[in-house]
Parts: C-alpha cells; sequence; structure tokens
C-alpha cells in the first residue's frame, strides 16, 4: 500500500518538476484508503486507483479534481490496469468512448489521384498552310481568325512567277512528244510543279486545255478552325511563310498537373475521369497516353500527363479546366494493410493499438509502406486476422501514455 500511494503522490505532481518529485520521496507519508482517497472502493465496489486528467494530459490525482476548465478528473480502476505490454479498459468505457477496430487483412492497393488540367489543340491535327514560291496574295476568301474551313475550300488566289515558268516548262514538254526523251522530259515538268505543291487538278488543267493560267485558287489542306491567319490581301509572301494555322478540334488534348508524389503511381494507360468545369454533369471518361519526361511546373512541384478525349460535336474548346481522377491500380501482390486511421505518431515512429480482447489493448511499433486513400500497407507490426484500433485511439493512448509513467516512478522509487 505505502509503495503504491508513492506512485499515486508522484503522479499528482508530475508537473512540479525533478525537485518537487524529489521532495515528495523523501517527505511523503502513507495515506490511508478513505472516502476522498486513491484506492478507494467505487459505488460498485471496484477499487479506484488514481483519478486521470479528462483531456489526457499527464496529470493525475490521488483524490477526485476538476482540470482548469471544469471537468472532472476521471477514475481508474484496479481491473483496468494490465501487465506491462498491456492496457486494459472497461467495457463499459469502450462502449461510451466510441472505441472501434478493424480487422488487418490482406489486399492489393489502389488509390484515387486527384489533378487540374487544360484542354489544348491535339497537336498530330494541326495544319500549317505555306507557300513553296515567292508570290502574292491576289484576293483572301478567308479573311477572319476562327473561321471554319472544310478541306478542299479555297482560302486565297495566289500569283507566283515560279509556278507560271513550271507550267510552260509542262506545255514545251507536252508538244515535244514523240521526240526521243520526250516521256522523261514530260514527267519532269509534272514533279516540278509538284515539287511546288500545285495540286494534280491544276496539272491535268494545264495538260487538257494547253494553257498557262496566271494564278491558283489555294485549297485547305484541313478541315478545321483557323486559329493563326498571318496573311492579308496584297501582300507578298516567301517561300516558307505561314499564312494560315488550321487546328481540326475532332479530338483534343487535356493537359493534366499531377503531384510529385503521385507521379510513382500513374502509368500510360491509367483510366481517367474529365469533368469540364463547364459541363460538371457530363464527365468524360479516357486513359493517359503520355508522360512528360520533364517537370514542367518546378514551382508546384507537378508533373504533366496528356489525356486524349474525342470531341465530335466540339464541345471542348482550348483554354477550358478541367478536374481529372486518376483511378490507379496495382497488378502486384496483395500486401498486409491497415485502415489509415489506425496509425498514430508518437514522435518518434508510428504504433498502432492492437485489440487483445476483454478490453486489453496492446500498443505496437510498425513500419509502414505504400498507401491509397484509405489503407496504409504494414511492413512490419502486425500480422493478417489481428484486430487493431480505428477511432478513439487518443483515449487508450493516453491510457498507456501514463501508465508507462508510472511504471518509471515505480522504477525510480527509494527504498523505505
Amino acid at each position: 500500500m505505502k509503495k503504491f500511494m508513492y506512485l499515486t503522490i508522484l503522479a499528482a505532481g508530475l508537473m512540479a518538476g525533478a525537485a518537487g518529485s524529489y521532495w515528495y520521496l523523501q517527505h511523503a507519508e502513507p495515506v490511508s484508503a478513505g472516502a476522498n482517497g486513491a484506492q478507494t472502493a467505487a459505488e460498485d465496489g471496484r477499487k479506484i486507483l488514481y483519478y486521470r486528467n479528462p483531456m489526457g494530459l499527464p496529470d493525475t490525482s490521488p483524490v477526485p479534481k476538476k482540470d482548469s476548465m471544469g471537468m472532472d478528473y476521471i477514475p481508474v480502476y484496479a481491473d483496468e490496469v494490465d501487465d506491462n505490454d498491456t492496457v486494459k479498459v472497461s467495457l463499459d468505457k469502450i462502449q461510451r468512448s466510441g472505441v472501434k477496430t478493424e480487422m488487418v487483412r490482406s489486399q492489393a492497393l489502389s488509390r484515387t489521384i486527384r489533378g487540374v488540367g487544360v484542354v489544348e489543340y491535339d497537336e498530330s491535327l494541326l495544319t500549317i498552310v505555306s507557300a513553296r514560291s515567292d508570290g502574292y496574295v491576289e484576293k483572301l476568301f478567308v479573311e477572319k481568325t476562327g473561321q471554319h474551313v472544310k478541306v478542299g475550300e479555297p482560302l486565297f488566289r495566289f500569283y507566283s512567277p515560279q509556278i507560271q515558268l513550271a507550267q510552260v516548262d509542262l506545255l514545251v514538254s507536252m508538244r515535244a512528244q514523240g521526240r526521243s526523251g520526250a516521256t522523261r522530259d514530260l514527267e519532269g515538268a509534272k514533279q516540278k510543279l509538284r515539287n511546288l505543291d500545285v495540286p494534280e487538278a491544276r496539272i491535268e488543267e494545264v495538260q487538257k486545255t494547253k494553257t498557262n493560267p496566271r494564278t491558283l485558287d489555294w485549297l485547305s489542306p484541313a478541315t478545321g478552325d483557323v486559329i493563326a491567319k498571318n496573311v492579308i490581301e496584297g501582300q507578298r509572301v516567301m517561300a516558307g511563310d505561314e499564312l494560315f494555322r488550321i487546328a481540326d478540334r475532332s479530338r483534343v488534348w487535356v493537359i493534366a498537373e499531377v503531384a510529385e508524389s503521385d507521379i510513382a503511381d500513374v502509368k500510360v494507360g491509367t483510366s481517367a475521369t474529365v469533368t469540364l468545369r463547364a459541363f460538371p454533369n457530363a464527365p468524360r471518361e479516357g486513359e493517359v497516353t503520355f508522360i512528360y519526361p520533364e517537370m514542367m511546373k518546378p514551382a508546384t512541384r507537378t508533373i504533366s500527363l496528356r489525356i486524349e478525349l474525342p470531341n465530335p460535336d466540339g464541345d471542348l474548346r482550348p483554354g477550358m479546366y478541367a478536374d481529372v481522377v486518376f483511378q490507379t491500380s496495382t497488378e502486384e501482390p496483395p500486401v498486409i494493410v491497415v485502415p489509415a486511421s489506425a496509425i498514430m505518431d508518437n514522435g518518434t515512429g508510428e504504433v498502432v493499438l492492437v485489440a487483445r480482447g476483454e478490453g486489453r489493448f496492446e500498443p505496437r511499433d510498425v513500419t509502414l509502406g505504400r498507401r491509397d486513400n484509405r489503407h496504409v500497407e504494414i511492413l512490419k507490426g502486425v500480422e493478417e486476422g489481428e484486430e487493431v484500433v480505428t477511432s478513439a485511439t487518443f483515449l487508450i493512448d493516453a491510457e498507456s501514455n501514463l501508465k508507462a509513467a508510472l511504471t518509471g516512478f515505480d522504477q525510480q522509487e527509494p527504498k523505505s
């Protein structure tokens, strides 16, 4: 009895410091068990060892008291103390505290990764219109940026002295038919026009009419929207100048940004759900088709991914923002996992509380592995089939810390 009363008095003076604790060891007298003291019997006959702080602080009292907020200290009963490896909590306290447990099991980890993205043009569907010879734009048929054009539709009327000379060579080669080598000269004249990007229809027209048309209506090589127009009517252009840029929006890209810490779980082929903020009720399904090799935005520590989406109606416009959800999965074998809520950080490592039955709980150090949205892989510390506490862990952890503190004082108690 004397030994235990030393412990309770020491626990009550825990915050007083080393000097105060030493004074208790030298001067404290045994306290007789009474109606207001520790080791008294409760109304139900259970023995009260001490009273602990209701907020889980490392503070105990041998007698009932209140904390600074007016809350009553909680009695700790003798039947709640177990061996050095476990903490025992009464069943009624477990029910009142809402303590819940879950079985440790083996399963494959999968997680949901979220990112944000922007709709961009599919670069493979962009077309640049340029001339392969110097010349003049005599008339524009497409005068505005953003105008929709179809393949084969005239864009501008072009006069080029080089094309004129090539057409003359074709006419001369035609007149020379029947002479030695004339066939080869004719094919060479046709190829020269093709090299200048003159369409086959114009070459056939020259052969059929035996004329040399002065201008050529330049036709659109693709269907799409004119996103760049760099020419005006009457302008002189040089070979290779970009005159128009046409974008086919039947398919678009969504460039999504994913956190650096998540990129290991995303692969080419990972399915993705893209929700445009302009159309929140119409999510679209796609998959990752490319992961950019460099970190595009070092300031935000994100890596860019590409998702291709069909856009037959043209609703998706470049510049639109999108929310992207990646559904990751793994082909690796199942691993031992526990709910993320079961993990506690004690300052030096991670701990779980293993339920041993009959209100007994064992704090156990664990080594963590990978995570998903709800579970954490356990590399070492628990086995499949054991139960771990998933809610109200701080209450049991407070009991465990208090027991460890009292054990430490017990080991330092001076001999009487």
